[in-house]
């Protein structure tokens, strides 16, 4: 993982369009789901077909002490350098855990922005600095996460769970927020898995955020877990609402849950295809089928794969 930093170093936070470099996400998934091997050739292969913008310049610091300057800074773009500049002092201040628990509850409420690659880039680096703290190319990734996700903060809606509203309790029976940050993202991905749509990337966040907010979870105090899974299923169902509603072919009976492949199945073929959005989500759904298995996860993972090859084919 280290070595694929090395490489992405000085590559941009997006590429094309705006759209989100996915490289270092993608690269730490298939470190964790035992594809090591894999990252090089994966990597080189990225950077040849993404036309990846310059990495930017700073224009003007950012005091993490100063509320107004910070705030006054959240969802520019602009600044994405100055953000993640800031966090790299930050981090060498503080340990990394106390770092993410002070900023953790300041983003949060605009998770949505960028379709939420922010806290997904955020928490896929801090699992892998979780193992290795010391180590300053991690260190630094997880400053670019919290930096993208400051620069891409979206306002929270009116009335959302981060404006003081409530997106609807845990389940029933006393469950923890983790164990309903579980359970929100099986329903995500059977949610997808039914809805089917022709172009699956967009659907895909319903799922891999709350999954990338419960990983996150596993190093944030126990009072942040709350809020953490309203937030989240918040998000999931608004990415839902927006594109939920467009569907391919219908699943046939029984099918859409069928899960048909096998974990190593949908790995290899995820590795093969090699798009940053089917290794995301087939992580996701390895991850979590470990944690409680559900056949939804399977089900998720397969409809993305024949989507996207079909999409990218």
């Amino acid at each position: 993982m280290s070595e694929a930093l090395d490489r992405l170093r000085n590559v941009g936070y997006e590429h094309g369009r705006s759209f989100v470099n996915h490289a270092p996400m993608a690269a730490e998934a298939l470190a964790c789901m035992g594809h090591a091997d894999a990252v090089p050739a994966w990597v080189e292969e990225n950077l040849r077909t993404r036309s990846y913008h310059d990495v930017p310049q700073t224009r003007w610091v950012l005091s993490a002490e100063n509320e107004d300057d910070w705030t006054s800074a959240l969802g520019d773009f602009s600044r994405v350098a100055d953000w993640s500049a800031m966090f790299e002092r930050e981090l060498a201040l503080a340990p990394w855990t106390e770092v993410l628990a002070r900023w953790w509850p300041r983003l949060l409420p605009g998770m949505s922005g960028a379709l939420t690659h922010g806290v997904i880039r955020t928490a896929h680096a801090v699992r892998a600095l979780a193992p290795a703290a010391e180590d300053p190319l991690k260190q630094a990734e997880l400053a670019h996460g919290l930096g993208y996700w400051a620069a891409r903060y979206s306002a929270p809606r009116p009335g959302g769970p981060a404006a003081g509203g409530r997106a609807g309790d845990e389940p029933a029976g006393g469950a923890g927020s983790l164990v309903a940050l579980d359970e929100l993202v099986a329903e995500s991905a059977g949610f997808f898995a039914r809805t089917r749509p022709d172009f699956p990337i967009p659907l895909i966040h319903a799922v891999t955020a709350p999954a990338a907010v419960r990983l996150a979870c596993e190093h944030l105090p126990q009072e942040l877990h709350r809020q953490s899974y309203l937030t989240a299923a918040e998000t999931s169902a608004t990415i839902q609402s927006w594109f939920g509603n467009k569907q391919g072919a219908p699943a046939t009976p029984g099918e859409a849950l069928a899960g048909p492949r096998t974990e190593a199945e949908l790995i290899a073929t995820a590795i093969e295809l090699g798009d940053e959005h089917a290794i995301k989500l087939v992580e996701v759904a390895v991850r979590h089928n470990a944690i409680a298995p559900d056949a939804r996860y399977a089900a998720a993972a397969d409809v993305a794969l024949g989507r996207l090859t079909r999409f990218l084919s």
